[in-house]
């Protein structure tokens, strides 16, 4: 099987980001991105099994298996599935899960994909059910049936479609049904980065951005960016603003802690969000449902969940009760607030 070159002029719809995270950011996040999983740092498990399984693909000149990536937002689902399509030597067309509201969305797309492509959806969750069921057929023989007409008149029409891989992307693998996480023959989540691998992915990023940084610095950054490279990223962009005007183009560790704090990123990588969240729930009390958090920090609250949630339960700051969210021992020192009385402190650690 021959696979087509990457094609530069492939429009790609506009990608939704998390709250904060503004056209300039994915620009700048785009020219940061590795090309070659060689040049991926982290996520080692995932990588390894991608070059396996690209290798041998390429080898037997067959198409790469459907993908399905999983994890946290920002930790490079969508610069992975761009390093496979350029890995496989394949166009990749990229769109979203909210995007496609109607069957016909994608039979459009995927009617138009050449021979070898990649199909890039990221928020696969998002997805209808109807539309996902479309999908079954097209991802096991690559086939579609397009319904013709209307009422009594109605044909329909099988059309086969040239062999392409789907890679899916989402923060919500338990919200895919069962039979449609079967049709994806490889599945790989990726975790937080540890703040040695954010460091070297700093070091990388500063580089590129043509500012001077000591390791010192770069550990700060890493240190308060919550595990995820995309908030690593996008602090050093703001840093490196700093460090231009006032510091010589130098980031050390005082220039660092400096822009950190004008982010209002605090010592444990918390924001003013997360910080409101943990503020919410301190004057409660007690277990909080998650839409009186959102209505409460005037935030949406599948951002909440998605974006904030995560890691202030894998830090330990909050926990999931079957009545609510509630903030825990941790939670209550990190605020400087002293848990009221009465509240059984065994169940807050």
């Amino acid at each position: 099987m021959d696979f087509p070159a990457c094609d530069p002029s492939v429009a790609w719809p506009p990608m939704p980001q998390p709250s904060g995270f503004d056209a300039r950011d994915e620009a700048s996040d785009r020219a940061l991105r590795p090309k070659r999983l060689a040049d991926f740092t982290g996520q080692g498990h995932v990588t390894r099994n991608l070059t396996v399984a690209i290798t041998a693909a390429r080898q037997r000149e067959e198409q790469l298996d459907h993908v399905l990536l999983s994890g946290p937002p920002g930790l490079g689902k969508t610069t992975l599935a761009h390093i496979m399509a350029a890995e496989m030597q394949a166009e990749i067309v990229e769109t979203a899960g909210p995007l496609l509201e109607k069957p016909g969305d994608l039979a459009g797309i995927l009617s138009a994909l050449k021979p070898g492509s990649v199909l890039f959806i990221d928020e696969i969750h998002s997805l209808k059910r109807m539309i996902e069921e479309y999908l079954y057929s097209a991802m096991e023989d690559f086939r579609i049936t397009i319904q013709l007409g209307d009422g009594a008149a109605t044909q329909a029409l099988t059309l086969n479609l040239a062999p392409f891989t789907l890679i899916g992307a989402t923060t919500r693998e338990g919200q895919l049904t069962a039979p449609f996480r079967s049709r994806f023959g490889i599945r790989e989540r990726l975790d937080l980065y540890s703040v040695d691998e954010l460091s070297r992915i700093l070091s990388r990023s500063a580089t590129l951005l043509d500012v001077d940084a000591d390791i010192d610095g770069l550990e700060t950054i890493a240190k308060r960016s919550r595990g995820t490279a995309r908030y690593a990223n996008n602090h050093l962009r703001r840093i490196r603003d700093l460090a231009q005007v006032s510091y010589g183009n130098h980031i050390d560790a005082a220039v660092a802690n400096e822009g950190l704090a004008m982010l209002g990123i605090d010592e444990a990588g918390l924001t003013e969000i997360d910080r409101r969240i943990l503020h919410c729930l301190a004057r409660h009390h007690r277990p909080v449902g998650l839409k009186t958090i959102a209505v409460t920090v005037s935030e949406d609250d599948a951002t909440i969940e998605d974006i904030y949630e995560p890691f202030l339960i894998q830090s330990g700051y909050l926990t999931k009760t079957p009545s609510g969210r509630q903030i825990t021992a941790r939670g209550y020192e990190h605020l400087g607030v002293v848990p009221p009385r009465g509240v059984d402190q065994q169940h807050l650690f």
